[in-house]
């Protein structure tokens, strides 16, 4: 729905259905109920989650025909995508495997182009559409060879140039501006605002840049500005605090090196003070353990008294240290309720979320956000509701944080 804070929604990585008949099922059980409760009188954007297999089912015209009747009959509208899961994402093991294929392979790059072909028939005229992905790759499938590592962000960095390519002809010929929103997160190769910032002066820009000079009508200058105009920062909340990241200072760093912010995902992880005692170290431990769960992966970052952070590939690698005493706090990689603070011995970091509205009040930052939080099957039993009830308590959070800042 739009607010003056910008076009508010829930990303739809909730509903299964890799299936594009599965997919679309799901949405007409839960959307309208969703809609009628937060938007009646006025219309609700979606943030649609498509499945490779999904995208090449809504490029047939009939297909994407009915789904354009079915999205004026509920008053609602696409602008923006999830392109970040390329296969199922529920109810199989999913772990490392939600990046791939990654950002090397011709099929990542083919998804997302076709993805964006779907979305500029979709997206409103006059409104910008966006679509989030994945950041890059998994780093942990590269060895620590130079040449490897430097052979893959290389080829990523290409690919994310020829979807540039892809939105600059688009925007030429259809008049829709369209952009794709990298994401960092844990264990990604580009896992903070740093290393996003970095790989886009450092490598994007100077890539992007030799490439598009080449085109016609291209001076340096221009190529750099579509390059800026087209890829964005996808800033998910969870995956910023997870790494312990102040937001002022991430949000002052994009704004100097002209970085816009395509999408927030409004999302919040656990996390736990880590107390001297050790038996209350073990219960905060077993606390953790109690969302250790075989289909995602729940990075821990741990951070020492010096401030430094250790990472953790999921949940049971950070048994071994439990008890290190230097450790002050954990953070793990599940998304949980942003309507809930306290989850009885660890907390969630919903407070990171209002810091950053805050600042998104004061500088309206992006257009789109997308409240994300796809675990609602996997949460622990006393914390799984219904979905449709589980999104509409989400979504009236935010509203009500927009209310307190008036």
């Amino acid at each position: 729905m739009f607010t003056t804070h910008g076009h508010l929604t829930y990303c739809t990585n909730i509903h299964g259905g890799e299936k594009w008949d599965d997919h679309f099922r799901l949405l007409k059980t839960h959307f309208p109920t969703i809609k009628n409760a937060v938007s009646p009188q006025r219309p609700m954007g979606i943030g649609l989650r498509l499945s490779d297999l999904a995208s090449k089912a809504l490029m047939d015209d009939k297909e994407l025909a009915v789904f354009k009747d079915w999205l004026a009959d509920k008053d609602a509208y696409v602008f923006t995508m999830n392109g970040f899961p390329f296969g199922a994402f529920h109810d199989h093991v999913v772990k490392a495997h939600v990046h791939t294929p990654d950002w090397t392979t011709a099929d990542r790059l083919q998804y997302t182009k076709r993805m964006f072909d779907i979305l500029a028939q979709l997206v409103p005229d006059g409104l910008e559409g966006g679509i989030s992905t994945s950041p890059l790759a998994y780093r942990h499938w590269y060895n620590d060879a130079e040449h490897t590592w430097t052979a893959m962000r290389k080829r990523a960095t290409q690919q994310v140039v020829d979807v540039v390519q892809h939105l600059i002809r688009i925007q030429q010929e259809q008049g829709k501006t369209l952009h794709l929103d990298i994401e960092p997160e844990p264990d990604g190769v580009l896992e903070s605002g740093e290393e996003f910032v970095t790989w886009y002066e450092e490598e994007l820009v100077p890539e992007g840049v030799a490439i598009l000079s080449k085109e016609p009508g291209f001076t340096p200058a221009e190529a750099e500005q579509a390059i800026k105009h087209h890829i964005r920062l996808c800033y998910d909340v969870c995956h910023f605090a997870l790494g312990y990241e102040q937001h002022q200072d991430v949000v002052e760093t994009l704004t100097r090196h002209g970085i816009q912010i395509g999408k927030f995902q409004i999302s919040a992880a656990i996390k736990a003070a880590m107390p001297t005692d050790t038996a209350a170290r073990q219960a905060i431990g077993d606390a953790f353990m109690a969302f250790d769960e075989p289909t995602y992966l729940h990075q821990v970052i741990a951070k020492w008294q010096n401030g430094q952070l250790i990472r953790f590939k999921d949940l049971p690698d950070a048994q071994s240290a439990l008890f290190d005493e230097q450790v002050t706090e954990w953070r793990s990689h599940f998304h949980v309720p942003i309507f809930l603070a306290d989850l009885g011995k660890l907390q969630s970091t919903q407070s990171d979320i209002i810091q950053l509205l805050d600042i998104h009040n004061d500088n309206r930052l992006t257009s789109h956000l997308e409240v994300e939080t796809y675990t609602w099957g996997v949460l622990p039993e006393h914390l799984q509701l219904p979905i449709a009830d589980s999104i509409l308590r989400e979504l009236r959070w935010v509203l009500d944080q927009f209310a307190e800042q008036h």
